[in-house]
């Protein structure tokens, strides 16, 4: 059995307990580094701002700013932020005076009686249900195209819709979901 020197072994861990120590450090500072100094408003702050956060990484930070405006933090779930996100960053963001910012720009259009029930759900991204301006409306999603009516699941929550009425969704080109509809069997 051959013995390995102690001076060889001494070196050895010399030079590994610096660099394992290194290695933690350089860790630590990453993770401290996220931490902003200051509150960042959900409702104003940029990409690079919202990524400061812990957790919030280029897509996240999308999802935010695609979201607004926000009235609570809470409102970050219905953007798809996931629960473990909006726990570690709550402490650490504000809502700003840019949602009642965000209602006068959009305010000016909806003085006019038609424009009215477009505006809320041009704004309203989150995944809550919207309450349609008038009885018997259908939900239309403008990314699918299609539109779903009372009762359904998905009316008045996807993030990008509006509501019409059933004639206006036919006469614009959209079609209705295929929700709760069954093939009778052929097989007799």
């Amino acid at each position: 059995m051959r013995r390995i020197p102690l001076w060889s072994l001494i070196c050895l861990l010399a030079v590994a307990i610096p660099a394992f120590g290194a290695q933690t450090t350089t860790t630590k500072k990453s993770a401290t580094a996220k931490a902003p100094a200051s509150p960042v408003n959900l409702n104003t702050a940029s990409q690079d701002e919202l990524e400061t956060l812990p957790g919030v990484g280029p897509a996240t930070a999308k999802k935010i700013i695609a979201g607004r405006p926000y009235s609570s933090v809470a409102d970050l779930a219905k953007s798809g932020v996931p629960k473990g996100t909006i726990d570690k960053i709550t402490s650490m963001v504000t809502i700003g005076a840019a949602g009642a910012a965000a209602a006068p720009k959009s305010a000016p259009p909806a003085s006019a009686q038609p424009a009215a029930p477009a505006a809320p759900p041009k704004t309203s991204a989150p995944a809550s249900a919207q309450q349609p301006p008038a009885k018997g409306m259908v939900w239309v999603n403008l990314d699918t195209k299609v539109f779903h009516r009372e009762g359904d699941r998905y009316y008045g929550k996807t993030k990008n819709g509006k509501f019409m009425t059933e004639a206006d969704a036919l006469k614009a080109g959209y079609r209705e979901a295929k929700m709760g509809t069954t093939k009778k069997s052929t097989k007799g």
